[in-house]
């Protein structure tokens, strides 16, 4: 079976490698994925495989059944979406879609989950139970393509959920696992620090709403300083002032992060409760607003030790690799607090070629290499998994 999948994942890439050229030229935000959509269901058809469209929005969910025994049903993600980037790599095949770039790799995913549905469909003879194909959109935009493609019953029936994703800290050839709460909730704070405004030169007639916003700021970093596993960071301090004039409203955001619910749960209370404490202080008001984002990533743990065992078998012992938590989000990790869930990471860098960026930058690619790696690896995982307990 081995052999075979190798064999397949051969036969296949040049036609992923197009797939995700395409893509890649032509990127649509979080959301606005119809065309996408459109080339996917397009694959899908070509090989007789089933799907259904239009689900949360642009998502396709397409399934496969396997004729040998066994009843488990066993979901396979990719998303979709690109980032609002202008693109600056020289690449043939670059985004001609203006501020829009595939910078995260879901062109990749895509093409990958593609060529991994026209080989499972090939080989369902030797597969069991049933494949759900997940196209997802909107993973980079609240709330989350994941969440709404849940409503809409994506995991109706499913016993357990594998996500691919690239990873330019890994090289091409190796993928990474880590078992157990991975990859950080995250939620958007917003601060607005109101008071009276005025002269600079007269603090009996006005407030100072920059220094209680400071304040507040400097207060919560040293609660929560930057090198533990709660992360409180402000990206944004908007007081639009000048030289002589203090403003009436100063404007916050930043970003919370942690790996426990619990923990999350007690960041946004104090952020409350400092920001109004602080702001009193100064004779201010400060009206707090957290949009919750995405919860904390938590990769099941035995489901997960079996994934990276089955990663090995397939592509060796010395190419499977022990990842640390990260604080980045994904929102992967809704399906994560659903069903038992494995999000696990492909290498995708090769500096010998001039491929080392990172994620979300204007210069970001693959070594096309990688998705030969990635459909080997997601192939003989789920045939594994049909086949074996868990």
């Amino acid at each position: 079976m081995k052999q075979l999948i190798k064999a397949k994942s051969d036969a296949y890439f040049d036609d992923v490698v197009a797939i995700r050229r395409q893509l890649h030229q032509h990127p649509e935000l979080s959301f606005c994925e119809k065309e996408t959509a459109e080339l996917i269901k397009k694959c899908l058809a070509s090989k007789n495989i089933e799907y259904q469209s239009n689900v949360a929005g642009y998502g396709v969910v397409a399934t496969i059944k396997g004729t040998c025994t066994g009843k488990k049903v066993i979901a396979l993600r990719a998303d979709m979406d690109a980032l609002p980037i202008q693109e600056t790599t020289d690449l043939p095949y670059r985004s001609v879609n203006e501020g829009v770039m595939h910078a995260c790799g879901h062109d990749a995913h895509t093409a990958m989950l593609l060529g991994t549905a026209f080989i499972l469909n090939d080989l369902k003879d030797n597969f069991s139970g049933t494949i759900k194909l997940i196209f997802q959109p909107g993973e980079e935009k609240l709330p989350g393509g994941s969440s709404l493609m849940i409503k809409e019953g994506v995991l109706d029936g499913v016993d357990l959920i594998i996500g691919q994703h690239v990873y330019p800290d890994l090289p091409c050839g190796e993928v990474g696992f880590h078992a157990g709460a991975y990859m950080a909730s995250s939620d958007e704070v917003n601060i607005t620090v109101k008071g009276r405004g005025g002269h600079a030169a007269k603090p009996a007639e006005r407030d100072n709403a920059v220094l209680a916003a400071a304040k507040i700021v400097t207060k919560l970093s040293e609660l929560y300083p930057e090198n533990g596993d709660v992360l409180l960071a402000f990206g944004g301090f908007m007081a639009e002032g000048t030289y002589n004039v203090i403003p009436s409203e100063v404007n916050l955001k930043g970003t919370m992060r942690t790996f426990d619910e619990e923990k999350r749960k007690l960041l946004k209370d104090n952020i409350l409760k400092v920001a109004k404490e602080v702001a009193s202080e100064y004779g201010c008001k400060a009206d707090v607003f957290i949009e919750q984002g995405y919860p904390s990533l938590k990769n099941d743990e035995k489901l997960t030790g079996k994934c990276a065992a089955f990663a090995k078998e397939i592509l060796g012992e010395n190419k499977v690799k022990n990842l640390p938590q990260l604080m980045t989000a994904e929102d992967f990790a809704w399906y994560s607090h659903k069903v038992p869930a494995c999000f696990y990471r492909l290498g995708t860098s090769n500096p010998e070629k001039g491929i080392y960026s990172k994620q979300h930058t204007s210069n970001f690619d693959i070594d096309e290499n990688a998705m030969k790696i990635g459909m080997e690896t997601m192939l003989w995982i789920t045939h594994a998994l049909s086949q074996r307990d868990f």
